[in-house]
């Protein structure tokens, strides 16, 4: 398994506190069957101003300890990235990261609300050959009042990213109605655990590979934390990689009365 966002680099955000907690994550992750980490510590700027150069200092250092320790985790880079003015320049030289340096990059979307330009910014990115990971969509507050968003922007092109942990009801019952749903119309392309400690948020991907494979089965269970990801290491175009189930599938009749439902019904 491949795990493509983890806050496992040590004093650079709101993951691993210190080096102790960083190295037990990375065990965590390896005992649960995990293979390779991408660490991608936040780009938030004002509250997280990290940027390539240290982040990818920081993944060289991070290896060389782990290889010091005998944990093999496989590691390479990545940021979990929100909107600013001037990522999109970012992106292109090199100064906010890529995962892997590919040309697949985490966007984190505001939780509290949706910013009225996001749907162009993405739309920005996919035109000059930039493809956004959105990540944990299912954990918004907005997600449900904006929810064909989803399915505007994937089939533009983006993809999305749910957290392991969603499904198995780690962030309540709201953020798996949603990460459940999502799956169930095919819009899901990778799974991660977005992990920042060993408690509350650990670095666990299986229990959420075992509910994807319950609902859609184990092929597609695999292509989420192994195919696609491996796909995005190696820079494949998309179109070059499985696509989930409900990509280029348009809703029928019976999907969009039971939407209407969900929609009217959603909070009772």
């Amino acid at each position: 398994m491949i795990d493509l966002h983890c806050h496992m680099l040590p004093g650079m955000d709101d993951g691993a506190s210190d080096l102790e907690v960083a190295l037990s994550m990375a065990r965590t992750a390896h005992d649960d069957g995990t293979t390779l980490v991408a660490c991608t510590p936040h780009i938030y700027p004002g509250l997280f101003n990290n940027d390539g150069v240290a982040i990818r200092r920081a993944v060289e250092g991070f290896r060389e300890r782990l290889n010091e320790v005998g944990i093999p985790l496989r590691v390479t880079f990545g940021a979990d990235i929100h909107l600013s003015p001037n990522l999109l320049q970012g992106l292109r030289d090199g100064s906010v990261p890529c995962l892997h340096g590919s040309r697949y990059f985490l966007l984190e979307p505001p939780h509290n609300v949706l910013p009225p330009d996001f749907e162009n910014a993405v739309q920005a990115f996919l035109t000059v050959g930039l493809v956004p990971l959105i990540t944990h969509p299912e954990r918004l507050t907005w997600v449900g009042d904006h929810y064909q968003l989803w399915r505007r922007l994937v089939g533009r092109g983006a993809w999305i990213q749910l957290t392991a942990g969603s499904l198995t009801g780690r962030f309540g019952a709201s953020a798996r109605y949603w990460a459940e749903r999502l799956l169930d119309e095919g819009l899901v392309h990778v799974l991660a655990s977005d992990g920042h400690s060993l408690e509350r948020r650990p670095p666990l991907l299986r229990e959420g590979v075992e509910a994807v494979a319950r609902r859609l089965g184990t092929e597609e269970a695999h292509r989420q934390v192994t195919v696609r990801p491996q796909g995005i290491l190696d820079n494949r175009a998309p179109d070059a990689i499985p696509a989930p189930p409900g990509v280029g599938r348009s809703p029928g009749s019976l999907e969009r009365f039971l939407d209407y439902c969900r929609q009217q019904f959603r909070g009772y």
